[in-house]
C-alpha cells in the first residue's frame, strides 16, 4: 500500500520542488499571490515535502516566531490538486508539528482558510483568536500545544 512520505527539504532538488507546489496552489490555482508566496521568512523556515510514491506532491514551512517563549508557526500548507484525496496533508501537518516539538517548539499557530478548519480541528488545532482577513482570504487563527502538560 502506497502512502504519503515526508522529510525536510534538504538538497536544491527538494527546495525548487516545495517553491514549485506553492506556487502552483497559491500563484496560480488560488491567486493570493501576485508573482510569488515566497517572503521574509522563507530564509529561517524548515520546509518540508510530501512525497506520494516518490513524487513530492504537497508542501508546509515552519519558522519560530518567538525562540524564547517556544512560539513557531506552520504556514503554506499546499498539495497538489491531483493529490488531495490520497490525504497528504496529514501527515504534512503532523511532520511540521512534529519537527517545531523536537526543536524546542511549545506552541505552533497557523493561519487556516477557512474551509479547511473542520480538517485541522480533526487533528488537534483549536481555534486560538478571531477570523481575520489575509490576502484578501478570511483565515482562521489556530494553534496546537506542543508540549504534553501531562506530568
Amino acid at each position: 500500500m502506497i502512502r504519503a512520505t515526508c522529510r525536510i527539504a534538504v538538497t536544491p532538488d527538494d527546495l525548487a520542488a516545495h517553491h514549485r507546489i506553492r506556487h502552483q496552489v497559491f500563484v496560480d490555482e488560488q491567486a493570493l499571490f501576485a508573482g510569488a508566496d515566497v517572503d521574509a521568512h522563507d530564509p529561517d523556515a524548515v520546509h518540508i515535502i510530501g512525497l506520494w510514491d516518490g513524487e513530492v506532491v504537497g508542501a508546509v514551512r515552519a519558522f519560530v516566531l518567538d525562540q524564547a517563549a517556544g512560539l513557531w508557526q506552520g504556514d503554506r500548507l499546499a498539495v497538489l490538486p491531483e493529490h488531495r484525496i490520497r490525504n497528504v496533508g496529514k501527515p504534512l501537518v503532523k511532520f511540521a508539528v512534529a519537527t517545531a516539538a523536537e526543536r524546542g517548539g511549545r506552541l505552533m499557530v497557523a493561519h487556516i482558510q477557512l474551509p479547511n478548519v473542520a480538517f485541522f480541528e480533526r487533528i488537534g488545532w483549536y481555534t486560538h483568536g478571531d477570523v481575520e482577513t489575509y490576502v484578501g482570504v478570511a483565515h482562521q487563527p489556530m494553534a496546537i500545544d506542543l508540549v504534553s502538560s501531562d506530568p
